[in-house]
């Protein structure tokens, strides 16, 4: 029912079939034309005026002045040093301190005892991810307004204290986190200098707001949903700020030299699947692609859903299963290769100089050397 979207996406009113050619000639137009006017100009320039001038007529307040405004930032990422290396992620408003805090409480309750896929190593993880997304989800939104820096967070003696109050037998009450938006993608890419960059994009929802507009093609971003119209409320909607979002691509340095960067789409699934690839490859020494294979997990809600169990990929050995019942989690089974868990990627360069990729087998993506 959003304006455009028909048009754009339907055959005929039906949706595309497999072996249908589907063709957006206006927003390859927009493409073509940013090629030559630069980027800068989806904000200031002549695009920026055709977007607000669609947005308005579709009812929203977002001016061209507004687009004009926009500055990108370059910001400092979070640190968290642990004993094999530093891992780091992206400051609020992304969820990036929650990332990091889920692999501190691990590092402070792992214990060589726990055996990696075990209903122990799934319990800890679980249990630190509940921590860790209650704070995120009463501190974290546009840092010019949080009262609680990230840092704090992160720092050691906080996440002293928070691994003291898990509990490593029983499994602790979950309310339920934030939305768990789709349509996101990672990529990542290291160069032959060395240079590594981790990406995510998305414009949050299937379909983003499912708004085309019509001048450009361009279908319009969801991510004014994250803010509240409640003026009581930490995330309120006001003017220049910046909205919560879950998009938080990781990289880590190890002090031996390596370099990994590595991610997920997935909503809140995105920092469970970076806790189960870090650790699986980084403590349990398992293979770059192994780490990735390996069967996964979501706490929580995903897409269409609003499921809070813990939903485990039917791979895990029985007995894991039947541990995490015992301690007291309401266990989901799901497919073996479910994309409920994330598609998820990552890259390593070695101190030898050597690259390694690993794709996801429960995506489309791929490891492409240039």
């Amino acid at each position: 029912a959003q304006p455009g979207f028909s048009d754009t996406f339907l055959l005929e009113g039906r949706p595309p079939g497999l072996g249908d050619v589907q063709r957006q000639p206006r927003l390859a137009n927009t493409l073509r034309h940013m090629s030559k006017a630069g980027l800068r100009d989806f904000y200031a320039g002549s695009l920026g005026e055709a977007i607000a001038e669609d947005l308005q007529a579709a009812g929203s307040p977002v001016t061209h002045a507004d687009l004009a405004a926009h500055r990108p930032m370059a910001v400092m990422p979070l640190a968290l040093p642990n004993s094999l290396g530093t891992v780091y992620n992206m400051p609020p408003p992304t969820q990036g301190m929650a990332s990091l805090m889920i692999l501190g409480l691990f590092e402070r309750k792992h214990t060589e005892a726990l055996e990696c896929n075990s209903g122990g190593y799934v319990h800890l993880i679980v249990e630190a991810t509940k921590a860790a997304f209650r704070l995120r989800d009463r501190h974290v939104h546009d840092p010019r307004d949080m009262r609680v820096p990230a840092e704090h967070l992160i720092d050691p003696d906080h996440l002293d204290k928070l691994a003291r109050t898990l509990n490593m037998d029983r499994a602790s009450y979950w309310e339920g986190a934030g939305d768990t938006g789709g349509d996101t993608v990672w990529f990542g890419a290291i160069d032959g200098e060395g240079r590594a960059v981790s990406v995510i994009q998305s414009i949050y929802h299937e379909f983003g707001s499912a708004l085309v507009l019509p001048s450009t093609g361009i279908c319009w971003q969801n991510r004014g949903s994250s803010f509240s119209l409640d003026p009581t409320a930490p995330r309120v909607l006001r003017p220049g700020r910046q909205p919560f979002h879950t998009l938080n691509p990781a990289l880590a340095r190890f002090d031996d030299g390596r370099v990994l960067i590595y991610g997920t789409m997935g909503g809140d699934g995105q920092p469970q699947t970076q806790a189960a690839i870090y650790t699986r490859y980084a403590y349990y020494g398992r293979e770059l692609q192994a780490a990735v294979t390996a069967p996964r997990w979501l706490l929580g809600r995903t897409w269409g859903s609003n499921s809070n169990s813990l939903k485990l990929e039917r791979r895990f050995p029985e007995e894991a299963v039947a541990d995490l019942i015992r301690r007291g989690h309401p266990v989901e089974l799901v497919d073996e290769f479910d994309e409920i868990v994330g598609h998820a990627g990552a890259l390593l360069l070695r101190a030898d100089g050597v690259m390694e990729g690993a794709v996801d087998p429960r995506s489309d993506g791929s490891v492409a050397p240039l």
